[in-house]
């Protein structure tokens, strides 16, 4: 009817044909567009051609926006991930910076998306316990040895995700399966934002914020949202991750969520050197963390506690000692934060332990930064993780001014172990 309205009266398709394009067959102008108008009228809101995914081309696959159909929006994480294995466009891809991802994070932290497939057969409750139990395996195995090793297997477990999701997904296990990919993209895209995949990383986050909005789960989005905060302050864009965490912190609700946010803004105004902003945020989650954060924390930011929160200090209490700023001294927030390590955060903990040495050397405790490099460096060798490595040339840095015999051994062990995994970027 739409079609005929508009005087394309050639345009009569058959539930044959409609079979076709919901399993992936695209159709030609003027369909696409007919499609869109004729579904936003249905669902109530804005949807495009792109929205659908039927574009002429597919899935964008050089875009972090994601489709707000249930199918499309599979099938685009399909596509990243089937790239991602197998083309290794490592370097291609185009990194979402400015305005472009501050507001495509806005759109998928408020999305809402429709299924169209009816058949629902991509998921029994078998099958999602196994992604549960599958995505905890990878999360711990993670922080514990970081993520070089496993990346490859966590893609594609993601892929056969995305591909079961087109399947459909039974009413009753909705949230779980929806939970559980945006648990299970939240780590895609962290392994490969820590293996140097920056443009992978984002759109697996961003599949990460929509599958946690159609769970209905906004502080699990809000969470990821802050991990993409996070890889703008390792590339050297404070403006654009505090644009990220304004949009995170408009929307976050637990406690937990809150403290988090606070803190990560809090150590982006000190790499500004903005020493009064970056005390009032980490106050405030100095403030939650007090609290306790409540009864109920979910798994997926309980790696946020008072040790997290105190190598946030450390890093910003480094940031600001270096531009002549600052009260404490960033080695004692270090050592604050090592002392409260749970067991099975190695990588993190090696990072604090190389972040301790470098702050020592900074502080004129050559001595002291030398033995504590040291057992950094030990400790490092065992772990895969371009993060690590970038904490690595902040220790040589730091150690540069120092000419001596123990300080040399230092340097010479952190730049063979830098050369092994490189990096050129400072975290």
């Amino acid at each position: 009817m739409a079609a005929k309205a508009q005087g394309h009266r050639q345009i009569a398709p058959d539930a044959t044909r409609i079979r076709r394009w919901i399993d992936g067959e695209r159709p030609r102008p003027p369909v696409p567009a007919l499609l869109a108008a004729v579904l936003a009228d249905t669902v109530g809101q804005t949807l495009t051609p792109g929205d659908l995914g039927l574009t002429a081309t597919g899935p964008v696959l050089d875009s972090i926006q994601v489709p707000l159909l249930t199918e499309a929006a599979a099938q685009t994480l399909a596509g990243w991930a089937q790239m991602d294995l197998f083309m290794n466009r490592r370097d291609t891809l185009k990194l979402a910076v400015g305005a472009p991802l501050i507001l495509a994070a806005e759109r998928m932290l408020g999305g809402t998306a429709r299924a169209l497939n009816p058949d629902l057969k991509g998921f029994d409750a078998d099958t999602v316990t196994a992604l549960e139990e599958v995505t905890s395996f990878f999360t711990k195995a993670d922080a514990s040895k970081g993520g070089g090793l496993y990346r490859s297997a966590i893609v594609a477990q993601l892929s056969e995700v995305a591909r079961r999701i087109q399947d459909g997904v039974p009413g009753s296990l909705r949230t779980r399966v929806f939970s559980a990919t945006a648990d299970l993209a939240a780590l895609a895209g962290w392994v490969s934002h820590d293996s140097g995949r920056y443009g992978t990383a984002q759109r697996y986050w961003s599949y990460g914020v929509y599958a946690a909005s159609e769970a209905g789960k906004r502080d699990r989005g809000v969470e990821i949202v802050t991990r993409m905060s996070h890889q703008m302050i390792y590339l050297g864009r404070p403006d654009d991750a505090l644009g990220l965490l304004g949009v995170a912190a408009a929307q976050a609700n637990m406690p937990a969520v809150k403290a988090l946010v606070a803190s990560q803004t809090g150590r982006v105004h000190a790499a500004l050197g903005d020493e009064r902003q970056a005390e009032m945020h980490l106050g405030d989650a100095d403030e939650l963390l007090a609290d306790h954060l409540g009864n109920d924390v979910p798994e997926w930011i309980e790696y946020f506690d008072a040790a997290e929160h105190a190598g946030a200090r450390a890093v910003s209490a480094r940031d600001l000692a270096g531009l002549g700023l600052g009260h404490r001294s960033a080695s004692g927030h270090f050592e604050e934060a090592l002392s409260m390590r749970k067991p099975g955060f190695e990588r993190v903990r090696v990072m604090d332990q190389v972040g301790l040495a470098a702050a020592l050397f900074d502080e004129g405790e050559a001595e002291r930064g030398a033995e504590a490099a040291q057992q950094a460096l030990d400790d490092a060798a065992r772990v895969d993780s371009t993060l690590v490595t970038s904490r690595l040339n902040t220790l040589l840095d730091a150690a540069r001014p120092y000419e001596t015999a123990t300080v040399d051994e230092v340097r010479a062990r952190a730049k063979d172990l830098a050369t092994a995994r490189p990096t050129t970027i400072a975290a």
